[in-house]
């Protein structure tokens, strides 16, 4: 594992109260790092909206986003588990778990996942979400890896609801519907630049992440520009 790396991760998972602060980004980097650093094939970020309901905020690929969604609408899965009962699931092998998420178990083999992890976005009694780990190949999960991840997810819950106020308003619910607004632009920016392009979904997102990166904006402004036209983005789509 690359500590160096790991410490930047840290730090910056923990910067949160910069004016700027864009969820999206930061939950990407967070499936981004743990896919980086850790023993993962693909990771995923499931967050609770206002009512309580769970959405996809961030995968680190197109393959693992539709997963997930496949277990929301399915109401089954690890990552479900985790998020209600606020406790790690750890499945070495998704094979024994067939009679538990039969239709889960079923769609992660066709997605070429033989093993997951699902911790816990949780500050002592408040779980907001699960960060959720898989890996192509069944067998144990370094101990040490996990205890990293959990970690990670750990800060990243803290900066999310340190957006709160001391008065613990409505702001990270604010934010989180924000959030969902801005996955659905950037969803249909991913869309329309894959078609324009001929690229692939994860391609189409890199190219607009990079772009919003290099010119100092946010992803979902630029994804919002892009699908409306509504100003030109040299050297994207063209």
């Amino acid at each position: 594992m690359d500590q160096q790396l790991l410490a930047k991760t840290f730090v910056e998972l923990a910067d949160n109260l910069v004016a700027d602060f864009d969820l999206m980004d930061f939950l990407r980097l967070l499936t981004d790092r743990c896919v980086g650093m850790l023993d993962a094939s693909a990771a995923g970020v499931l967050l609770a909206d206002r009512d309580g309901k769970l959405r996809v905020m961030a995968a680190s690929d197109e393959q693992v986003r539709v997963l997930e969604l496949f277990q929301l609408q399915n109401d089954q899965g690890p990552c479900l588990t985790c998020f209600r009962t606020g406790a790690p699931v750890i499945i070495p092998d998704l094979t024994r778990e067939i009679d538990r998420w039969p239709r889960f178990v079923t769609a992660a083999h066709r997605s070429g996942f033989g093993a997951v992890q699902a911790l816990p976005m949780r500050l002592r009694e408040e779980t907001v979400g699960a960060l959720n780990l898989f890996r192509a190949a069944p067998g144990p999960f370094d101990p040490a890896a996990t205890l990293v991840a959990q970690a990670l997810a750990d800060v990243a819950t803290i900066s999310l609801l340190q957006q709160r106020t001391a008065q613990r308003s409505t702001v990270l619910n604010e934010q989180l519907q924000t959030a969902l607004n801005s996955r659905v632009l950037i969803e249909q920016a991913k869309g329309k630049l894959a078609e324009r392009q001929g690229v692939d979904m994860e391609q189409a997102f890199s190219a607009l992440r990079s772009y919003a990166r290099s010119h100092n904006r946010r992803l979902a402004d630029v994804a919002r520009a892009f699908v409306d036209g509504s100003e030109p983005l040299a050297g994207l789509g063209s």
